[in-house]
C-alpha cells in the first residue's frame, strides 16, 4: 500500500513565502544553497500556512453546522482542549489547554465543534487575552446560551527561550458571560470542575 501525503497549500502562497524565507536565511548569516537548507524555505512556507490556517476557517459556521434544539439547561463543559497558537509579537508558539463551558438556552452544538472553534481562532497570529475573548464571544453570539466560560492556561515560548527566559511560567486568562459572570455558584462550579480529575 502506497502512502500519499495530502497537501492543502496554495502553490502561489508557498512560492512567495519560500522566496522570502530564502532571503531570511541569508540575512541571518546562513547559506540557503547548502544541502541541508535547500528545501527549508518551502518547508517553512508550508508550515506557516498550516500554523495560520485559522484565517481560512469560519468558527461561526463550525457551530452552526451542528446546532440542535435541546431543552437541556445545565452546564456543558469541554476541558483540557489542546491548544497551539503563535504570538503575534514575536511569531513564536504558545501552547496549553483551553477549558470551555456553556449553559444551553434552547440549542446545543456537537461536542467536537467546541475544540474546532478553539483551533479556528488559535491557528492565527494571536495574543492569549484576545483568543480567550474571541472563543467566548463566538459561542455566545452563535448559540445564545445562558452563559459562556472560557479559561486558557498556556506557556509562551517568547517568555521561555528569549527575553525574560522563565521556563516554568504559565499564563492564565478567563472570560465569562451571563450566568458564569453573574452567578458566583455557577462560576465556582465551573472552576472546580476544570481543576478536578473526573476521568
Amino acid at each position: 500500500m502506497t502512502y500519499k501525503k495530502k497537501e492543502l497549500f496554495t502553490p502561489e502562497t508557498t512560492r512567495a513565502l519560500a522566496e522570502n524565507y530564502k532571503q531570511i536565511l541569508g540575512l541571518i548569516g546562513e547559506d540557503p544553497n547548502r544541502e541541508g537548507l535547500l528545501k527549508t524555505p518551502e518547508r517553512v512556507a508550508k508550515s506557516m500556512q498550516f500554523l495560520t490556517h485559522g484565517y481560512q476557517v469560519d468558527p461561526v459556521a463550525i457551530l452552526k453546522s451542528a446546532m440542535f434544539k435541546e431543552e437541556y439547561q445545565q452546564m456543558v463543559l469541554v476541558k483540557d482542549i489542546e491548544l497551539y497558537s503563535m504570538c503575534e509579537h514575536h511569531m513564536l508558539p504558545f501552547y496549553g489547554k483551553a477549558h470551555v463551558a456553556y449553559i444551553p438556552n434552547g440549542y446545543i452544538t456537537g461536542l467536537s465543534k467546541i475544540p474546532r472553534v478553539v483551533d479556528a481562532f488559535a491557528r492565527r497570529l494571536q495574543v492569549q487575552e484576545r483568543l480567550t475573548v474571541q472563543i467566548r464571544d463566538c459561542i455566545q453570539k452563535t448559540l445564545k446560551p445562558l452563559g459562556v466560560a472560557v479559561v486558557i492556561e498556556a506557556a509562551h515560548m517568547c517568555m521561555q527561550i528569549r527575553g525574560v527566559q522563565k521556563q516554568n511560567s504559565v499564563t492564565t486568562t478567563s472570560a465569562f458571560t451571563g450566568a458564569f459572570l453573574n452567578n458566583r455558584k455557577t462560576r465556582e462550579e465551573f472552576l472546580r470542575l476544570i481543576g478536578s480529575s473526573l476521568h
